[in-house]
């Protein structure tokens, strides 16, 4: 593809961008660092960092249960975090937004409170064959002790679902369909409004894992038409232990909570206890308050570069980069082509084991990812054990995929000889 030359502006908020990221100071094996693994996890910036220490250096203290100054201002940081990231997914209320620790506990929260309670023998969840364990697991835990249904739409061999078959998995036994809305190995962006449709035909209930989407587009929970919506803090340039469950208020309100112990609970006797209003019924114990501070710090700082600015950066990287990838022997992209992704790109290279191109491309700095990225049914879908994967974010630049591409090509000169 023929790349168009960024204008200065473009040139000078992305160094601008870059130099807020103190990580991307340091060189690896004495090569400058390229940091391709933002799939798994997204670097900081200085404004999250600076977060977590003033909270540490000026107001430590628990929050909800002290009416000392400390507790006071931790607690009002805190639930604005909440505030905030409410606003960033266009959730109607903060009290829809349950903190937990990743987007995995969100979905077992999901699993244990309203799986428990509305599903049995003869019921059906609907996933798909793209799922990460974390959408999978939980699911099949629940399946042996309850007597549910799994079932699972199938991919094509282009890497996207195969909605052929989407009305006759679908039906009046499904309770729930919940799926992926970006691929974390082949970076399909799903057909949210599609799936949605389809659950709802047969009233069933939808949860939707947003954790490669919410850091890279503008997502509006609303506008999914999601019950549930799961996202981790961590992977959106927040700090890691801080995920997000987004929930319908009226399915939030009727389930059990998920942990018993403190703050939980409105009323404790000996008899019995009532539960505490939304959000604390589900965030039981002192809650990773550094973390969701951090968090808040992270959307305000998303916000200030603008969503619609990261997204179309990734685009243009991931574009680039499919192309130029594309050109090196006997590399196989996953998924489908760059219209249809989000920022990342697996692969695999012919008689080379992901690992050991991961390793060669770490002596020149540049860290991929190389597994089957918890999703081994995909892999299994497509006769494979492992993959390399490379990922994008706001921070990533052209000159960086030229120089994955160059490794890539080392890479190939290296297993010929």
């Amino acid at each position: 593809m023929t790349t168009q030359a960024p204008s200065p502006d473009f040139v000078q908020k992305l160094a601008e961008i870059r130099a807020q990221f103190p990580v991307l100071e340091r060189e690896v094996h004495g090569k400058p660092l390229i940091y391709l693994d933002n799939a798994a996890t997204t670097q900081k910036p200085l404004p999250v960092i600076q977060a977590l220490d003033e909270y540490y250096r000026r107001y430590n203290a628990n929050v909800h249960r002290g009416v000392h100054t400390l507790s006071e201002e931790a607690t009002a940081a805190y639930e604005n975090a909440r505030l905030r990231i409410a606003r960033f997914v266009n959730a109607p209320s903060p009290k829809q937004v349950i903190f937990t620790r990743n987007a995995t506990e969100s979905i077992n929260l999901v699993a244990h409170t309203w799986g428990r309670a509305n599903l049995g023998p003869g019921d059906e969840v609907l996933i798909t064959e793209m799922e990460h364990h974390s959408n999978i697991v939980p699911w099949q835990i629940l399946q042996e002790q309850l007597g549910f249904t799994l079932r699972h739409i199938p991919l094509t061999s282009q890497g996207t679902l195969d909605l052929s078959q989407l009305d006759g998995l679908v039906n009046q036994r499904t309770k729930l369909v919940s799926f992926v809305h970006v691929s974390n190995v082949l970076g399909t962006v799903n057909p949210v409004a599609r799936l949605v449709e389809a659950a709802r035909s047969v009233g069933a209930k939808v949860l939707i894992d947003a954790a490669q989407s919410v850091p890279h587009m503008p997502v509006d929970v609303q506008a999914l038409g999601a019950d549930f919506v799961v996202f981790s803090g961590h992977k959106m340039a927040g700090p890691t232990g801080i995920g997000v469950l987004y929930g319908r208020r009226e399915l939030l309100e009727e389930m059990p909570p998920f942990l018993g112990g403190g703050d939980m609970i409105r009323e404790v006797k000996l008899s019995g206890s009532r539960w505490n209003a939304l959000p604390y019924k589900f965030e039981a114990g002192t809650p990773s308050i550094a973390q969701g501070i951090g968090l808040g710090a992270a959307v305000d700082y998303l916000n200030q570069v603008g969503v619609d600015w990261i997204w179309e950066h990734e685009r243009t990287l991931v574009r680039y980069a499919y192309e130029q990838m594309s050109q090196v022997e006997g590399l196989r992209i996953l998924g489908p082509g760059p219209e249809e992704r989000g920022g990342l790109i697996a692969f695999t290279l012919e008689g080379v084991h992901p690992h050991d191109l991961a390793a060669i491309l770490d002596m020149d700095g540049i860290a991929i990812r190389a597994g089957h990225h918890c999703a081994q049914p995909l892999h299994d879908r497509y006769g494979m054990v492992a993959s390399a994967r490379a990922s994008f974010y706001l921070y990533n630049t052209l000159e960086e995929v030229d120089k994955l591409v160059a490794g890539l090509e080392k890479a190939v000169d290296v297993f010929a000889l």
